[in-house]
């Protein structure tokens, strides 16, 4: 019964979540390949053996594929799933259908079309963010001690309760996610601007790893934090939701704070002064998710599915070849020099980009596995 319970909580949100995240992503890319006259041969929800599709009008087969991590459109032209096909045997095409083959058009099409799949995970963030603040509410939390957990380092650094946080590490602070974002991106200390009776006091403090909360089998699950506590984050409806231009500034806001918070991570990592296990994947997204889904309201699934949004768009934007950012990087080229790329060279970018997001996937998968058997043995 108990596995049953953890299926229900743990891979449907998951699979629920990806799969929307991926439609919209793909989606992106098949809108402007179709408007910029490129044929889509497929449209794919996860990878391998086909389980379920259907041919529409313009002869796309849209499918589900049983391996539900991940997904593709393909072009019409394309060898593989992942448009990164350098030649093109003409020989099989009409003159009619080589007008509408991808690895045909211009380099500027071809950029707008690459762009089009982290746009739309932007623009599908935006959308969940707007509508939560203008429909529902809000989540910001007056940047107020609640509560100081006791030996933390910020007890120890003499912060009390009602404390009011202005400023860490000289970033303005104005609502309690402000200080979850500045504290997530420190690496080793945070220095504090606190208001207290009217007087302003600055503090040092370590992180260190804690106990921030406990799972559903009473399991502590650890994060490094300085050890202040405010109210419960959530999406609380409230009676003045916010205007509508309101709202759009505050979903662009939310959108600009995210990025800015990976990339710095990201940033730190690359320099050394993040640990390299801060870098998660399938696993500790599904893991995320099941846990908003058994203990936080709905609006707030809502809120970390704009999150993920944002960091699928970021990170296909990276200058990785295979990823997005790497077809960005070399249709520019191509619009800047007027001419393509030499083709074994793509061949051989496009292998090295394979071989590094393989990379990248078990070591994020071996970090997963480390965080489950801490957070169960623990």
């Amino acid at each position: 019964m108990e596995m049953l319970v953890n299926i229900v909580y743990y891979v449907v949100p998951f699979l629920i979540l990806l799969g929307i995240l991926v439609f919209v992503h793909e989606f992106g890319h098949f809108i402007v390949a179709r408007k910029s006259g490129v044929s889509v041969s497929a449209f794919s929800l996860g990878f391998g053996k086909e389980l379920w599709s259907i041919t529409d009008k313009k002869g796309t087969v849209w499918k589900i594929s049983a391996i539900p991590l991940g997904g593709y459109c393909q072009f019409l032209g394309d060898a593989d799933e992942s448009s990164s096909t350098a030649e093109v045997d003409l020989s099989k095409y009409t003159p009619e259908e080589q007008k509408h083959l991808f690895a045909l058009q211009s380099p500027i099409k071809k950029l707008a079309i690459s762009v089009a799949g982290p746009l739309f995970n932007y623009l599908f963030a935006f959308i969940i963010f707007f509508g939560l603040f203008f429909f529902i509410g809000s989540y910001d939390i007056p940047p107020v001690v609640s509560d100081v957990i006791e030996n933390s380092p910020a007890q120890k650094a003499g912060i009390m309760k009602n404390d009011k946080v202005l400023e860490i590490n000289g970033v303005k602070i104005e609502n309690w996610s402000d200080i979850h974002k500045e504290i997530s991106v420190t690496v080793s200390e945070a220095t504090l601007k606190i208001e207290r009776n009217n007087e302003i006091i600055n503090v040092v403090i370590p992180l260190e790893t804690m106990d921030y909360a406990y799972d559903d089998q009473e399991k502590p699950i650890k994060r490094r934090m300085i050890g202040i506590k405010g109210e419960a984050k959530q999406f609380r409806e409230i009676k003045d939701n916010y205007k509508f231009i309101d709202s759009i500034k505050k979903a662009a806001i939310e959108i600009y704070d995210v990025t800015d918070m990976t990339l710095r991570g990201v940033g730190q990592m690359i320099i050394g002064e993040r640990s390299s296990e801060d870098v998660g994947g399938i696993i500790r997204i599904a893991e995320m998710s099941g846990d908003i889904s058994k203990s936080r309201s709905f609006w707030d699934f809502l809120s970390f599915m704009a999150l993920l949004s944002i960091n699928l768009g970021l990170i296909n934007l990276f200058p990785i070849p295979l990823l997005d950012g790497g077809h960005v990087i070399i249709y520019l080229l191509e619009i800047v020099s007027r001419r393509e790329l030499n083709k074994k060279f793509k061949d051989y970018l496009f292998r090295f980009g394979l071989g590094f997001i393989l990379f990248l996937m078990v070591f994020a998968t071996w970090n997963d596995i480390k965080h489950l058997i801490t957070r169960w043995f623990e």
